[in-house]
């Protein structure tokens, strides 16, 4: 007996063209509905019609229940996109405010902690993934999302197509790196583990690739391996790529350029970290010569 299919809202069902029409990602269109469900759940009904104290109170409950202040905005984004573009009653929101965001400096591995890490991966697939992510500062997903077609060796550098904010870049490719690629790709062609010109690191299946989370394990597991205590992430690689590149005295809108920030402000945030950088100043106190 085949189960009945779920009626979709009407203003669900707008919300998600309005969202389709400005080719809004998979990811973000979850998150703006997760949001209006979860104001739906607290009003007990539509919130098409929801009313300027109604968000308010909303927005104090969320905070009651101890909602987290990245969950909070991310919320108050969504809301913003059904109110403002979908119901175009942007005056609804008028008493909403976001929450501001401590920001902490970020998890920073040494050069021998990502030697250790890298080479406590399980299988040459995971060790190269470390790799790519290291040696050329991607995001996880970016990581995933290449295929064998990315890799340009006469240019030395590895095509990122519609990563963060729907933008396409170059990426570093170091000698180094393309050494460990070629040796994956010839162990994966072996192995019958790779399609030919398909993803450069498949899942199970070759016609998939590996998946954030199954990569993001890996790397918890080899952390767990090099008896790293500290608790990292895959993205812990590319902070470490970025710090390690200003120590080494890169530019840093050079820096900017290889991750692909928007903003000068992100990536100067990993100056604070790079802790070659401090040794390497002196402190205005040496240069007075105070008597003991």
């Amino acid at each position: 007996m085949t189960q009945p299919v779920k009626a979709i809202s009407p203003l669900r069902q707008r919300m998600i063209d309005d969202m389709n029409m400005r080719k809004l990602s998979p990811k973000t269109q979850i998150g703006y509905l997760r949001a209006v469900t979860k104001l739906g759940k607290y009003l007990k009904r539509s919130p098409a019609h929801a009313t300027v104290e109604e968000v308010r109170q909303f927005q104090i409950a969320l905070v009651e229940q101890g909602t987290s202040n990245n969950t909070i905005n991310s919320t108050l984004i969504g809301l913003k996109f059904v109110f403002c573009k979908t119901l175009k009653r942007p005056e609804v929101l008028e008493n909403l405010s976001c929450v501001p965001i401590p920001r902490k400096l970020p998890e920073i591995l040494s050069l021998e902690e990502v030697k250790r890490l890298i080479e406590a991966a399980h299988n040459l697939k995971y060790r190269t993934a470390l790799s790519v992510a290291y040696g050329a500062g991607l995001r996880i997903s970016e990581v995933v999302d290449l295929e064998v077609s990315d890799i340009d060796s006469q240019w030395m550098a590895l095509r990122i197509e519609q990563g963060k904010g729907s933008q396409d870049r170059l990426a570093m490719l170091s000698p180094v790196l393309l050494g460990y690629l070629r040796d994956w790709w010839r162990y994966a062609q072996e192995q019958r583990l790779m399609l030919n010109g398909g993803w450069l690191f498949p899942g199970q299946q070759p016609f998939n690739h590996i998946s954030t989370r199954q990569l993001s394990r890996a790397c918890k597991a080899a952390a767990h391996e090099a008896k790293i205590e500290r608790k990292i992430s895959m993205h812990t690689l590319r902070r470490s790529y970025a710090t390690h590149l200003l120590e080494a005295k890169v530019d840093i809108r050079v820096i900017q350029t290889l991750l692909g920030h928007r903003q000068l402000e992100t990536t100067a945030l990993y100056a604070q970290v790079a802790t070659k950088l401090l040794h390497e100043v002196a402190s205005p106190l040496d240069a007075l010569k105070l008597k003991p």
